[in-house]
């Protein structure tokens, strides 16, 4: 036999049932019995009395009673068969009060919120950030975060702020690192990290989660993010203290804790996406030499089969930020959202690379950014209207160290919000219209125009003009080359010596 003490949180309530042992189904979060047991009945006839603390519903068969308000599994002779109290107990490597996880709904984060409460013996709240991963990523949430334990789910439309306030700052930075990756998931996650901050200061949290794997970049940009905004909150990233080693690991882990499995049919590749990208790792793309399929691609059509006839397209640009597609003024994200449609239709943005890890490896990633790809192309054509040569040189330099900064999480560094302000001030007359061809993956720059440009038609032209006199450089090329001239002077007197000797 079995005792089962349900507590009611609201009232004086302690009710004491004895059920044998067969008829309980116990698991991290809840407590199921048959319904044709006696303490069905029961509970099922006190109901009222535990007012909705202790019994949950009748599904089926059975009646769950949520455990976290206490619940406590006896066995006859008094020997403590399990005990479970979120709230009360500490847990197995630990006490925390109340956890924000960043939760996807799969496999991976549905595992971890059991994981807290028996291990650190805590409530879970949920957390997701919507940052433009698409509608179908998000439903049937909230069922799949309580089925796991968790106590709440929230759910926050970052995707204004995300691009406000993190990509196009990387834009006017002409942020690119290695050459080729547009930082994607490396903007994405300060801004996730930032507002699970919030919702621990909302929900009273004293821990925050997070899902990554002790190899990849993610998990420093989101505790870096978590340092920087509250160093008090504890951190947990489970993938560095459990003994779960790969899918099957955790897919055993979720049926011995009743969590229900996701039954979406597992990809082959590991993927990020939101408003700015889609990457894609793993499976073949592990092999640089590999060609990547097509069927990996969501995004962007195939540049073979994208239309035979070009797509113009003019990007309005102000201070050195987009703010129009075809005359068309867009806030932040409904711009970038056009625009990854018009240039996934054409083939454009995918990217193929092999990287540095933050961590030391190399990775090889596949990326399609075509929205990205194209309003990078705008704004670095503007400038050669609006900068002079010597600031274009610094700003590129210094592009180079704001990419890095960035994919490293360092977001909310004291350097990159120092470069972020210098980039601010020199784009200020970045302002004008480009003008883009887009034919089966690539962009060009057909026209460009600008109300501040450095550019002078008078001036450049091959005809003479009032304002450049082409005698003038005579005396600037020798003025120009004459530290040449002095070292080639220098070398031939030196051989003279030489002969002479």
């Amino acid at each position: 036999m079995a005792q089962l003490k349900a507590i009611s949180s609201s009232s004086s309530l302690n009710l004491s049932v004895h059920v044998p042992k067969r008829d309980l189904f116990l698991s991290s979060n809840n407590v199921s019995f048959a319904k044709n047991s006696a303490l069905f009945q029961e509970l099922g006839a006190r109901n009222s009395e535990l007012q909705g603390d202790a019994v949950e519903s009748n599904r089926g068969n059975a009646l769950r009673v949520r455990c976290h308000k206490g619940i406590q599994v006896v066995a006859s002779g008094d020997k403590v068969t399990e005990v479970y109290e979120a709230t009360k107990t500490k847990g197995l490597r630990g006490k925390l009060n109340k956890v924000v996880l960043a939760y996807s709904g799969g496999l991976d984060t549905s595992v971890i919120v059991p994981w807290l409460r028996e291990n650190y013996g805590c409530e879970v709240v949920c957390f997701t950030a919507d940052v433009g991963q698409g509608v179908g990523e998000l439903e049937g949430l909230e069922q799949k975060a309580k089925a796991s334990g968790a106590c709440q789910l929230v759910v926050k439309d970052l995707q204004e702020e995300f691009v406000r306030d993190f990509i196009f700052p990387c834009l006017r930075a002409g942020a690119i690192y290695e050459r080729k990756y547009l930082l994607g998931t490396s903007m994405a996650r300060p801004v996730i990290a930032k507002a699970m901050v919030d919702v621990a200061k909302e929900v009273g949290a004293d821990a925050v989660a997070h899902g990554c794997t002790g190899k990849g970049n993610d998990q420093v940009r989101f505790e870096l993010t978590f340092f920087a905004l509250n160093p008090e909150l504890n951190v947990v990233a489970p993938w560095r203290e459990w003994d779960i080693t790969g899918r099957e690991d955790a897919i055993e882990y979720a049926k011995k804790h009743n969590v229900p499995v996701p039954v979406t049919k597992k990809s082959i590749y590991s993927r990020d996406r939101n408003l700015w990208h889609l990457s894609h790792e793993g499976d073949i793309l592990e092999d640089p030499a590999n060609e990547p399929k097509e069927d990996m691609y969501m995004m962007s059509t195939s540049p073979e089969a994208a239309p035979e006839k070009p797509e113009y397209v003019e990007i309005g640009i102000v201070a050195g930020l987009p703010i129009s597609v075809n005359g068309e003024k867009l806030s932040p994200a409904s711009l970038l959202s056009h625009l990854n449609e018009i240039g996934g239709k054409h083939g454009i943005g995918r990217v193929d690379m092999v990287e540095n890890r933050l961590v030391g490896m190399k990775s090889r990633g596949v990326y399609e950014t075509p929205g990205g790809t194209i309003l990078f192309t705008a704004a670095r054509e503007l400038e050669s209207l609006t900068l002079d040569r010597e600031t274009m040189q610094v700003k590129d330099s210094l592009a180079l160290k704001y990419a890095e900064l960035v994919y490293a999480g360092r977001w909310f560094d004291p350097l990159r919000e120092s470069m972020d302000a210098f980039m601010e001030k020199i784009t200020e007359t970045t302002t004008g219209l480009v003008r883009l061809k887009l034919y089966k993956g690539s962009v060009s720059v057909v026209g460009r125009t600008s109300p501040k440009s450095l550019y002078r038609e008078d001036i450049s032209s091959f005809e003479s003009g009032q304002i450049y006199d082409q005698a003038d450089a005579a005396g600037f090329i020798r003025l120009y080359g004459l530290p040449m001239r002095v070292r080639a002077m220098l070398e031939k007197g030196n051989a003279r010596e030489g002969h002479l000797i």
